[in-house]
């Protein structure tokens, strides 16, 4: 990006970015805020070895505004942020780091709540959490990738029944791109059900514990399974994996994965629908994980049932974007972000209208 970090949150309307940064424990960090409307940002925090300090907020900046969408297409009662730290999460974390990241965040005063992402896990949000009520957390035995694997499935099934007319994943052709902590539990899920399972990824060592696990799975090169021929391309690893160079490559029915900002621009949402590929949005599709945290912050603590009935939901949510985008003639993407639109507006509405009524006397 070109232009000055002010003239980016302008346009995307972003509340707040703070820049962290402690040189004796080699700290830089963004927090960044998209939206509140709906309720106190929420977004977990992303630790890579980013190639500049821009790389890294500008990838703040996307993920917050995504974390926003997803959130208001979910029905979850929480705004958009996201906290990057730059550094390799193989090599640079320690416990002092997390502790100074979660003084930081708890001066923010509950505006951005943080949990899990790439490069950060469950260990490291209990050291966040010894300096900061703003983190999420599961109770123990419950992981926040099993939630989100679970609303991967009910994306995929939901999209097939828009194809096909029918949910069933018995013989169902998948190929898994990432197999990390959603990927590999999505694989397990896929084979219950009776899919045909291809997986690939960079990490070979990854690739030969699951083939391990499950010798009926095909392993592809990580560079052409998205040529691969089948019903469902599922990305789980890093974005901008759709392009106007892979998309024409594509020989699949549907896209649905659990991997963030799929779409390497806006346009390509319609280079898949003039594709005729059927593509579930990525922020509705991954959405399990943060259902699963926003139950966990609720007055009366996580409920497990509680939270995956709402995960659940996301298939319907999907068959109401898949009927908007028929209705319109718009791409699927662009359907989904007018319902999180909507109901932003909608909420930013009646806040202002019950601000109004306060001053009634």
């Amino acid at each position: 990006m070109t232009n000055s970090i002010l003239d980016i949150m302008q346009t995307y309307d972003h509340e707040n970015v703070i820049l962290c940064q402690e040189k004796g424990l080699g700290v830089r960090a963004i927090i960044a805020i998209h939206d509140t409307t709906l309720g106190p940002a929420a977004g977990g925090m992303r630790m890579l070895p980013y190639a500049s300090e821009q790389d890294a907020i500008d990838d703040a900046l996307r993920l917050a505004r995504g974390m926003t969408y997803k959130a208001a297409v979910a029905g979850v009662n929480h705004g958009g942020g996201k906290c990057i730290v730059i550094g390799d999460p193989r090599h640079d974390k320690n416990e002092a780091l997390f502790c100074l990241l979660g003084r930081f965040i708890e001066r923010l005063g509950g505006h951005y709540i943080t949990g899990e992402d790439v490069g950060t896990n469950a260990f490291d949000m209990d050291i966040i959490g010894r300096e900061t009520r703003y983190v999420f957390a599961l109770p123990s035995g419950e992981e926040v990738s099993d939630f989100t694997a679970i609303g991967v499935m009910q994306g995929i099934r939901a999209s097939l029944q828009q194809v096909y007319g029918s949910a069933d994943l018995q013989g169902c052709s998948v190929a898994v791109q990432g197999i990390g902590s959603v990927g590999g539990k999505l694989v397990k899920r896929l084979i219950e059900a009776g899919a045909v399972v291809s997986i690939a990824d960079i990490d070979q060592a990854a690739v030969e514990q699951v083939a391990r696990d499950f010798p009926e799975v095909s392993v592809l090169p990580p560079q052409e399974v998205h040529t691969h021929p089948v019903d469902v391309y599922c990305p789980c690893a890093l974005g901008a994996i759709l392009s106007s160079r892979t998309i024409p490559e594509l020989q699949c029915k549907i896209v649905c994965g659990a991997a963030n900002n799929q779409l390497a621009d806006e346009q390509c949402s319609d280079l898949l629908m003039q594709q005729g590929i059927v593509y579930a949005p990525d922020f509705v599709v991954n959405a399990g994980g943060l259902i699963a945290y926003a139950d966990s912050y609720t007055p009366e603590g996580f409920q497990r049932q509680r939270a995956l009935t709402n995960v659940e939901r996301i298939y319907h949510t999907l068959e109401s974007i898949f009927a908007l985008s028929g209705q319109q003639s718009i791409a699927t993407a662009h359907a989904a972000d007018l319902i999180a639109e909507q109901r932003i507006a909608a909420m930013r509405q009646a806040k202002s209208a019950m601000a109004g009524l306060s001053h009634i006397r």
